[in-house]
């Protein structure tokens, strides 16, 4: 029987590095008596073979099938007990967890004046460095220790310890719940995208203001700060408050750029904050902020003393990527952008297994919009197709809606008016099955349905009453929302002035600056 490919073992036997794979086999061959073991003759045939097939690998372990499962186990645990000792996997926190381990040891031997030795070391690296759950850990086992090593100093030591225990819960409380509240507020985005009418804004508006707990920022320290503004910043994007969110996601990368030693810490942390503030950006369609910020960040990212990983080589690519498709969305300049996209598409595929779904079909949004807005509407359909056949996204409702809206466009576009009746008909549908259906949609589908009965004389009329219908919404708060995905009014715009939809927005862009 074959298997997915995407069998855990295998996954991770892929992602190991030449070194990683080498440090194992010296890992495990410490011991004679593993040379010619059955977990490492699987860990050999995993390495070579391209798709999991189990029945392949029976054949050429010699293992029996009843054996496998454990023998997969214990080879799955060895593995991770290897990376654990690779020194690229040896960061400050890995370091502190260690010596907390070590403390742990000796106290158990009743080796209490080395253990506090140790603990009171561990302690002020793990604070230094702003890892205050790893130091309210250390400070409990010192009161453990300190409670049976009996000094004369103990009554100032209990007074010392209570009030660093104290401390360290009040500032892990706070973050705590500010990480649960950004979190939550990110689900809500990836579920439902912006918020679509006053209902939904006093809704979130109410639970953000509920959820947030009472701080002073003065006694905040670089952790309870960093969720703080990853909290407002989640609360502004759902609102679509963008001069908010880049007040926000400023304030979150300015943290890191005041705390260098920080980024080498929280990379992730750090890449996502630059990813925010460069969305921002682009909202507000600020290209020279733009291209100085994401140019200061691929400077950082690249550099030697930036750590670099398996997670953080895909959030990278991810990042980087997404908002270089986006630069030239602000100017119009679709056609340039088109060179990136075999490029991306090809590191899609290596990454194939670190990058989620979702983030996936952003990017053959992505690639649809420069292809259409460059006149290319046979390739925006195909790769919206990618989207819109996909049944196992079910998040970020805006997305599948205008996913289908574009498709629509671009099937008119193209010429390929067999198709609109029956599209039509399954866009009704799914949008009414969303509950989606908004104004800007429910205008371009009624003017789309209605092109078949005007003659090609009138056709500038209609694009024209459309754009009065739909310029309307442009400043709606809730409505406007369209825009972001679809520029609808530059598609019309390029229809009645006869004009390719880029130069459209590129003389947008240039009126912009102007002003």
């Amino acid at each position: 029987m074959t298997k997915d490919q995407k069998d855990n073992l295998f996954l991770l036997v892929r992602s190991l590095t030449k070194s990683e794979k080498r440090q194992f086999k010296l890992y495990v061959g410490r011991l004679g008596v593993n040379s010619d073991s059955k977990f490492l003759n699987l860990f050999n045939v995993l390495d070579k073979i391209d798709r999991y097939n189990e029945v392949h690998i029976l054949k050429l372990t010699n293992i029996k099938k009843q054996q496998l499962a454990n023998v997969k186990a214990h080879l799955y645990k060895q593995i991770l007990i290897s990376l654990k000792l690779n020194p690229s996997h040896q960061n400050i926190r890995y370091q502190v967890r260690e010596q907390l381990d070590f403390a742990s040891i000796l106290y158990h031997k009743g080796l209490y004046k080395q253990s506090l030795k140790i603990l009171d070391k561990a302690k002020e690296v793990a604070i230094v460095n702003e890892e205050k759950n790893l130091a309210y850990e250390i400070v409990e086992l010192e009161k453990v220790i300190e409670s049976q090593y009996i000094t004369r100093s103990i009554s100032g030591r209990a007074d010392e310890l209570a009030i660093q225990a104290k401390e360290l819960s009040a500032a892990n409380l706070i973050t705590s719940k500010l990480s649960n509240l950004s979190l939550q507020l990110y689900g809500i985005f990836l579920t439902t995208g912006y918020i679509k009418n006053a209902k939904e804004g006093k809704r979130v508006k109410d639970y953000f203001f509920e959820k947030l707990p009472k701080y002073d920022i003065k006694k905040m320290g670089f952790r309870e700060r960093l969720w703080l503004y990853k909290a407002h910043l989640w609360y502004s994007f759902l609102m679509q408050d963008f001069l908010n969110c880049y007040k926000y996601a400023s304030k979150w990368v300015r943290i890191f750029y005041d705390n260098p030693s920080m980024i080498s810490l929280n990379p992730v942390f750090f890449i996502k904050g630059n990813n925010y503030l460069l969305e921002s950006l682009f909202l507000l369609k600020n290209k020279t902020k733009f291209e100085a910020t994401i140019n200061k960040f691929e400077s950082i990212i690249n550099s030697e003393k930036f750590p670099k990983d398996e997670n953080v080589e895909a959030l990278s690519f991810l990042y980087v990527n997404l908002n270089k498709i986006n630069l030239y969305f602000i100017d119009g300049s679709f056609d340039k952008g088109l060179n990136l996209i075999p490029e991306i598409e090809a590191k899609l595929f290596q990454y194939n297994n670190r990058i989620d779904e979702h983030h996936k079909m952003v990017f053959y949004y992505k690639f649809a919009s420069l292809q259409f807005g460059s006149g290319n509407n046979k390739e925006c359909i195909a790769y919206l197709n990618k989207i819109i056949v996909n049944k196992t996204l079910s998040m970020r409702e805006d997305l599948l809606c205008f996913s289908r809206v574009l498709n629509l466009v671009a099937h008119y576009e193209a010429g390929l008016d067999d198709h609109l009746e029956n599209l039509l008909r399954s866009t009704y549908k799914f949008l009414i099955k969303m509950n989606d259906l908004h104004e800007v949609q429910k205008e371009m589908i009624k003017f789309i349905r209605g092109l078949q009965d005007i003659y090609p004389q009138d056709l500038k009329k209609a694009f024209k009453r459309l754009y009065e219908k739909l310029k309307i919404y442009e400043k709606d708060p809730f409505e406007k929302r369209a825009f972001l995905y679809l520029d609808i009014i530059s598609w019309l715009e390029s229809k009645i002035d006869n004009k390719p939809v880029n130069q459209v927005v590129r003389d947008k862009y240039l009126e912009g600056l102007k002003s």
